[in-house]
């Protein structure tokens, strides 16, 4: 029976594979500790080096199966086989393992830039820019590995051999077909280098305002003030006009119109528009003023004119504006509220007296 097992032809590959595996798994746990050390200083690097750890403990071994299965020799039965699993596994793995990669190094970036912070300008611009660039690096990651894997098999190449034979009304259909995935793709580049958004911005889109909550690479999910969400393609973003209040800062100005008689005096209405800017807690200390910008057959336009840090304390600060300068009228100057005169000609005999 001995002799039977050291002379069947796989017994030598077999006794390879046995302490190649062993010794691949040693070289994975000393080198990732050796890389974990070393790469400390660098976040990035070091969170990258943590998150593939997992595939690289089964990329290794499979590095050392395939050269052993190359060296074994030809005439072993179902060797070609072998080769083949271990190339599809192998491809597998690595692609995993390019995936972790990506996804680790995102996330140490991320994490050298905190977005929970009050100036987060920076921080936006690279969390998106660092997302959309990840999630773009890793589809494609994904589909050469897909792809790798089917060219393993002859018939997969047959296929593609056929389908050369009629690419000119197959590849018209697939460009038509593609064209969405391809333009949401490019445009999602387009966002990452360019950053007509990012994320935590608040847009105006399609007449909703809301923040922009999560950039895939497909689409742009805006959370509308009230809670909805609105699901945008990311051409949409590089097609058609929309606004965007915090492209280069968070600090806005608010506005509040109100109309009054034109018996109302000016003097304690700004007066009064000064105390309730003032001590409103929204307000930032940058610049307010009140200015009649209109003046119709009916009633004045007044102007108030606000900053806030940020667009939701720009809102609140509007409202808070808005009612104190009602109250004031309603308590102060009724009389002066608008309102519409209807003045009748006196009799003829009075005017006549």
């Amino acid at each position: 029976m001995t002799q039977e097992i050291f002379a069947h032809p796989w017994f030598g590959t077999w006794i390879a594979v046995l302490i190649a595996v062993p010794l691949a798994l040693l070289v994975h746990r000393i080198g990732g500790l050796i890389l974990k050390r070393i790469t400390r200083p660098a976040p990035a690097v070091h969170a990258m080096v943590v998150n593939c750890n997992a595939p690289a403990r089964l990329v290794l071994p499979l590095v050392a199966l395939l050269l052993i299965f190359q060296a074994a020799p030809e005439d072993l039965r179902f060797l070609g086989s072998v080769r083949h699993f271990n190339g599809l596994l192998l491809i597998a793995a690595t692609t995993w393992l390019a995936v972790r990669a990506i996804s680790g190094f995102a996330d140490g970036v991320l994490a050298q830039h905190p977005s929970d912070v009050a100036d987060n300008l920076q921080a936006r611009r690279v969390l998106t820019q660092t997302r959309v660039l990840a999630r773009t690096a890793m589809s494609v990651v994904l589909v050469a590995g897909g792809a790798m894997m089917l060219m393993t098999f002859p018939g997969a190449r047959q296929v593609g051999a056929s389908l050369l034979a009629s690419a000119g009304v197959i590849g018209i259909v697939a460009g038509l077909a593609a064209k969405p995935v391809f333009s949401n793709l490019i445009a999602g580049l387009q966002i990452a280098l360019a950053q007509p958004i990012r994320i935590d911005d608040v847009l105006v889109v399609e007449g909703e305002w809301g923040r922009v909550e999560e950039i895939t690479g497909t689409f742009v999910v805006l959370k509308i003030w009230d809670d909805r969400r609105l699901i945008l393609p990311l051409s949409y973003f590089i097609e058609k006009p929309f606004q965007n209040w915090t492209r280069h800062s968070s600090q806005l100005l608010g506005s509040v119109f109100i109309y009054v008689d034109y018996g109302m005096p000016l003097a304690p209405l700004r007066e009064e528009t000064e105390r309730i800017v003032k001590a409103a807690p929204e307000w930032d200390g940058r610049f307010f003023n009140m200015r009649v910008t209109d003046a119709t057959e009916r009633s004045m336009q007044i102007r108030v004119l606000c900053t806030a840090a940020t667009s939701g304390l720009a809102f609140d600060l509007r409202c808070t504006v808005r009612e104190g300068l009602l109250d004031f009228m309603q308590r102060e100057y009724p009389q002066f509220l608008p309102k519409m005169r209807i003045e009748a000609d006196p009799p003829q005999g009075a005017a006549a007296a």
